[in-house]
């Protein structure tokens, strides 16, 4: 809204201020659009109101809910009066009844003397503090400048026909993701497009909680997906959490497969919404628990792991490129099992992008770390480079080797297999602190055991040698991801070991 608008009458004022302060929420309350509302909606237990002013030639739209208070005087509300070539307003009294556009008054005001009513009159008399609330009113438009202009092409996008290919009646959400995958950026779908995906999904079950929000299960058009919800406290990293997925040619079978991010207000307070695939068997860290795996199936989770760390850690040169990305919290309660019996990398709302050209690090502005049990001797000890990008690298693939641990002790070879147990379980508490972790693996040296019956078998013999080549104190020493990746491609090709 043009700042021009201070300059009308002293009812416009109390009208703007009016649309600002909202409507309140009755017990029979009627939902109507509002042109200066976070989320473009009211509602009252009174009317609707549109109203399209012409003030020096420049026109000004208000859409906003009327409380039944401001309803006077009975019959012929102030607020619900035109003012014949300067201002067209209409009430109405049903469901988003305002939405219609009304015809804009000719602006011409000559020979006219204006009309002051009881509002008028306060507005006249309570002047100085009228003039404070218009400074302010003044500084808050200018302020949400660039979401009325956001909303604005939101709007046009709606009405873009092209638009309507993501959003078909016979859409599915295999579609949709094919669609996704197939765009010409490689960056995901229109934020129109998520915002309308998000705000259609019903949630079924809450399947997992954390430290940022919880975990739901949802409908969208008969398929299942996931609604990761941050609290309003995590707004940081719901928002990098959703940059880093909407990165340029990000997608990848081994990375979860990004939907929407929405942030959508309840009613009583703003719920941040991150949507993506769904898979029924979770993260690995819950399917190691419940199964123990084949040779084969235990290098299908290696293997598909590091393949999707290398496409994170890869930097793909081109105009359409993807710029190298560290995940910094990898462990196995962040990497989730498809129902192929492969991993997707999740959770990258610590990830760091690397721009090659500048050989700089976008580095998250928010309060959280790592997890303490799967951070890097470098890391613990506050000896890593943080200005150089292949040392976020070579730490992930430290934590890569607690996670091949946790797989391998997992597997059933010959009979044998042993129970679920997180890394060093036997050497830090269930909550370690980083001075605890920082004893065992960097001043003892310590890393987590590997059997002796592991050399009997060819599979597991490869694993225990890749874990100690991931766990070297010096980063630079390690193994990258793409070495593993061939590796563990050329384990599961073995005449004996074909999945």
């Amino acid at each position: 809204m043009a700042v021009s608008r201070a300059r009308g009458p002293p009812f416009l004022l109390a009208l703007v201020l009016l649309a600002l302060s909202g409507a309140p929420r009755g017990v029979h309350a009627l939902k109507c659009l509002c042109s200066n509302c976070n989320n473009f909606t009211c509602e009252t237990d009174g009317a609707c109101m549109v109203s399209i002013s012409n003030l020096e030639g420049v026109e000004n739209h208000v859409r906003t809910c009327i409380p039944s208070a401001e309803l006077v005087p009975p019959g012929k509300p102030f607020y619900c009066q035109s003012t014949g070539d300067m201002r067209n307003t209409h009430c109405c009294y049903t469901a988003m009844c305002n939405k219609i556009e009304l015809v804009v008054p000719s602006g011409n005001v000559k020979n006219r003397t204006p009309s002051w009513g009881p509002v008028e009159l306060v507005a006249v008399i309570a002047g100085p503090v009228f003039l404070l609330c218009v400074i302010l009113i003044v500084v808050v438009f200018l302020f949400q400048h660039h979401q009325r202009v956001y909303h604005n092409r939101q709007r046009l996008d709606m009405e873009d026909p092209s638009c309507e290919m993501y959003l078909s009646k016979d859409k599915t959400l295999q579609d949709l993701v094919y669609d996704l995958s197939t765009s010409g950026s490689g960056s995901g779908l229109p934020l129109f497009v998520q915002r309308t995906v998000a705000r259609t999904i019903v949630l079924q079950e809450i399947i997992g909680k954390g430290r940022f929000g919880e975990v739901w299960r949802g409908k969208w058009r008969g398929g299942d997906v996931a609604v990761k919800i941050f609290s309003s406290r995590e707004e940081r990293s719901w928002f990098r959490e959703a940059e880093i997925y909407q990165t340029v040619m990000l997608r990848h079978e081994n990375i979860l497969g990004f939907i929407a991010a929405d942030n959508k207000d309840n009613g009583t307070w703003t719920q941040l919404w991150l949507v993506s695939d769904y898979h029924e068997y979770g993260s690995l860290f819950d399917y190691l628990n419940r199964y123990s795996v084949t040779i084969e199936g235990m290098i299908k989770l290696a293997l598909s792991a590091a393949s999707g760390l290398a496409h994170l850690h890869m930097e793909i040169v081109g105009t359409q490129g993807k710029p190298g990305i560290a995940h910094r919290d990898l462990k196995s309660k962040n990497v989730l099992v498809k129902r192929n019996g492969m991993c997707a990398i999740a959770d990258l709302g610590l990830a760091v992008r690397h721009d090659s050209v500048t050989d700089t690090i976008d580095i998250a502005p928010n309060q959280r770390v790592g997890t303490k049990r799967y951070m890097a001797p470098e890391v613990l000890d506050e000896t890593i480079n943080m200005k150089h990008f292949d040392s976020f690298k070579c730490a992930d693939i430290y934590a890569l080797g607690l996670v091949y641990w946790e797989i391998a002790r997992r597997c059933n070879a010959g009979g044998v297999h042993e129970e679920y147990q997180l890394p060093y379980y036997d050497l830090v508490p269930s909550d370690p602190s980083i001075e605890e972790m920082r004893k065992v693996v960097c001043d003892q040296r310590l890393r987590p055991n590997i059997p002796n019956w592991w050399q009997s078998y060819e599979a597991l013999r490869v694993m225990g040698k890749m874990m100690r080549e991931c766990w070297y104190a010096n980063g630079a020493a390690r193994l990258t991801a793409l070495r593993i990746k061939k590796t563990l491609s050329q384990l599961s090709v073995h005449e004996d070991l074909k999945i």
